[in-house]
């Protein structure tokens, strides 16, 4: 058995010409690339979707040596998007046509041992292809190219082509194989490896299922994703007193876990989980689907331990990456078959339902895969056409319910699970329908697989009432989701912003509904997610606060509506200093049923009038609420108010001047704000908003060190402008200029505008190893750098 990492030595067209796939064509002008490869790196907005919709050429030359020879060649790509059609030595071998699964191709038949050979692609990205997720107007691009990673394996006639373990929580297990070739004599070995490095052996026979039971298992579980790795190996027993021989072996990670859903909602190994996820979008700016491992994985990352998720669903098939990182994390993954609402011919739904087989087989043994979409998402009823998706999933893996994603009330359900895309919320009432009035079978499952983010959409440079209301809107969601009975729990729409087609988005090709930008860079929203973490250490409080307190930032300057996220115990409020008051969670309030409600900053005053005026403690607070409801009511007064304001013997002019004093309209003097978060009794975070004094430039690298090899890699740069406290500058638009040294190559433009005070880039290896460095450089705030160390594994080659 050999396996070879194919990444290196590609050559690229970006218009197909047949004679590619010739062993000789000194007549084609082709690049050199490295996978993943996208066939057009785009603009971050106004990109035009005509540029990536092309027939292109991939190409590798590479020497198959004569020990080759009664041996089994097989080439596997991780995903070509979307119809691909392979040739060796000038002849066709393979055609596949989905781009977000794996396939693999046997060159055997095709190649010239001892000489040359030529493995070519013909890629076929284009829109009106009579694929999933094609045929009808989408919310999203799809981009083109090689755009996962590919690998070639030399084995023996006979092989392992698929191996699957099913298990329960208690250590019970069933392992189903699948081979090619020649068999007849042969037998299997399984091996179980626990985490500790313990073992246990298990043979059994080609035709049946390996059976057994592990004692002492520790389950996967959110809390404590624990993984083990089986070992199958296909045997073939020796004769003539010869020992035994291994013809081939396949691992994969799994879990001990045990899956339930019913109308209470979703058991993982008996307990009952509340699900807070969003949708994630698998594309990235320039790039769109073509980023090696690393990227995949850092969004897995950022999910769980930035957004404080459980839980994503995915549209699409993913990277294999992400999964393993979700495996790890305990993030939760709802994964769907391609498409988006609409519904084509036979041939469409033949190729959607060999989506479903490949989507089934590639990802079953992810214990963090909870649930299978296999309803195009959005689409109207088709009994016959989802009977078989539901048959087809249901016979590839008994082990897990399927669910459908519908925007329709009472459709058809065939499914485990009723997964309903919910956007009945405006911004006032409940924040989702009745799971009674939706749902046709309340004895079955019920989630909600979207929400908000396609209602409600919000840029990052958006003025604060529209960013705060937003955010308001998702905390609204997630508390009546969790508030009504029987629902599973809710997957906003989305993590990120991304790009689209002109029918959709604000026209700039960007769709700008996620709680992140497409950098990953959070927005307010993000900070609703964040703050429904359980917090075990100082360092996973979180504290955002919605307002600058700046009176500017609001019509006619009167300061609008002020809001922590925040999952601390409280929250105490300063001014200048003075202490004002302190805020614990509403337990009663419209954020209730939240882990961790949002809590509105609504006293500015405090006791601030005794201490500074020498109003007495009876007077001061009902002068204080007066001051506090001017402030919210942008100067307006009830009659109680006003009856009080008289009885105080207070005149309009002298309230004025109180509330110029403690709350401020535009030209008052500005106050320091202090904001602290209190948990277990002291403050372990601090927020201090005051007028900006300097600007710095923040660059964060979330992955500083880099390997290079089996693909290229990749590092993930955030940039913002932020004030002398830290906080972010959300109108600051300035350009900021990269510059590398080092084995370093920057994806996208070297100058990129700051977007709402955020920004980002992709650093590329280029196949050596040795420091790096990112400078960074911006008018108004001083030079910043990063260190980057790229290392090189060494890979075979084919």
């Amino acid at each position: 058995m050999e396996h070879y990492d194919w990444n290196d030595g590609w050559q690229f067209t970006p218009v197909f010409d047949p004679a590619i796939v010739r062993p000789e064509s000194p007549e084609l002008e082709l690049e050199e690339v490295r996978l993943p490869h996208t066939v057009k790196t785009l603009p971050y907005n106004y990109c035009n979707e005509n540029d990536y919709q092309k027939l292109s050429g991939y190409r590798r030359e590479f020497f198959a040596p004569r020990e080759w020879e009664g041996r089994t060649v097989l080439l596997t790509f991780g995903a070509v998007a979307h119809d691909a059609t392979v040739f060796c030595n000038g002849r066709r071998v393979f055609h596949h046509s989905c781009g977000y699964t794996a396939f693999t191709v046997d060159l055997t038949s095709a190649l010239h041992l001892g000489q040359k050979n030529v493995v070519a692609v013909r890629c076929d990205s284009r829109e009106d292809l009579n694929i999933p997720p094609f045929g009808g107007q989408m919310d999203f691009l799809t981009y083109g190219g090689i755009c996962r990673a590919v690998c070639l394996d030399v084995k023996e006639t006979a092989y392992l082509r698929d191996i699957f373990i099913e298990t329960k929580a208690e250590g019970g297990f069933r392992i189903y194989t699948a081979t090619v070739g020649e068999t007849v004599g042969c037998t299997l070995q399984a091996e179980i490896r626990s985490p500790s490095g313990s073992r246990a052996f298990y043979t059994g026979e080609l035709s049946l299922p390996i059976t057994g039971a592990l004692n002492s298992v520790h389950p996967w579980s959110i809390e404590h994703p624990t993984l083990y790795t089986l070992t199958v190996r296909l045997i073939r027993p020796g004769t003539g007193g010869l020992p035994d021989r291994v013809l081939d072996e396949k691992s994969c990670r799994f879990g001990f876990r045990t899956l339930q859903f019913v109308a209470g909602g979703l058991y993982l190994n008996g307990q009952r989980v509340e699900l807070r996820g969003l949708n994630r979008p698998q594309s990235y700016a320039y790039q769109g689907y073509a980023m090696p491992d690393s990227i995949q994985r850092l969004d897995a990352q950022l999910l769980k331990k930035q957004l404080g998720c459980n839980a994503v669903r995915l549209t699409m098939p993913p990277s294999p990456a992400f999964l393993d990182a979700c495996d790890e994390l305990g993030l939760l993954v709802f994964v769907e078959m391609p498409g988006w609402q609409y519904v084509g011919d036979d041939i469409w739904k033949a190729q959607a339902l060999q989506n479903c087989r490949e989507m089934v087989c590639q990802c079953r043994s992810h214990p963090s895969i909870f649930l299978w979409g296999v309803r195009v998402c959005g689409s109207a009823d088709d009994e016959s056409f989802y009977k078989r998706t539901n048959e087809t999933v249901r016979r590839l893996d008994p082990t897990r319910p399927t669910a459908g994603t519908r925007s329709t009330r009472r459709s058809q359900l065939l499914e485990d699970v009723y997964a309903y895309t919910d956007y009945s919320y405006r911004g006032r009432g409940v924040g989702c329908e009745a799971r009674t009035a939706v749902t046709p079978d309340p004895r079955k499952g019920y989630l909600i697989s979207e929400f908000e983010g396609a209602q409600f959409p919000a840029k990052p440079f958006d003025d604060e009432p529209h960013r705060l209301a937003q955010a308001l809107r998702y905390a609204a969601v997630l508390n009546d989701t969790i508030a009504q009975q029987g629902v599973a729990g809710s997957f906003g729409w989305c993590m990120t912003d991304y790009n689209t087609h002109r029918e959709f988005g604000s026209g700039d090709r960007i769709s700008y509904q996620g709680v992140m930008d497409l950098f990953r860079n959070p927005k307010l929203s993000a900070a609703v997610y964040a703050s429904q973490k359980l917090p075990r250490s100082p360092s996973d409080i979180v504290l955002e606060v919605s307002s600058t307190m700046a009176p500017g930032d609001h019509p006619g300057g009167f300061a609008g509506a002020c809001w922590a996220f925040t999952n601390a115990d409280s929250l105490r409020f300063y001014r200048d200093n003075d202490f004002v008051a302190e805020f614990a969670p509403d337990r009663r309030g419209r954020f209730a049923a939240l882990p961790h409600p949002p809590i509105e900053i609504h006293d500015f005053v405090g006791l601030l009038l005794e201490k500074y005026e020498g109003l007495d403690r009876a007077a001061a607070p009902q002068v204080a609420a007066i001051l506090n409801e001017m402030r919210r009511d942008a100067m307006e007064l009830s009659p109680l108010s006003r009856a009080r304001m008289y009885s105080l013997r207070l005149s309009w002019n002298e309230l004025l001047q109180l509330y110029y004093k403690y709350i401020g309209v535009l030209g008052s003097p500005s106050a320091v704000y202090r904001f602290e978060a209190v948990w277990h009794g002291r403050a372990v975070r601090t927020v201090v908003k005051e007028p900006v004094q300097s600007v710095r430039l923040e660059c964060t690298v979330h992955n500083p060190i880099l390997t290079d090899g089996p693909t290229w890699d990749c590092a993930a740069v955030s940039l913002r402008a932020i004030d002398q406290n830290g906080n972010l500058l959300p109108y600051c638009g300035e350009a900021v200029q990269l510059s590398v040294e080092g084995p370093l190559r920057i994806l996208g433009p070297s100058v990129v505008p700051l977007r709402g005070g955020m920004a980002g880039t992709y650093l590329a290896t280029t196949g050596e190893a040795g420091p790096a460095r990112l400078r960074c450089r911006m008018e108004g705030a001083l030079d910043t750098e990063a260190s980057l160390t790229i290392r090189r594994r060494e890979e075979e080659r084919g």
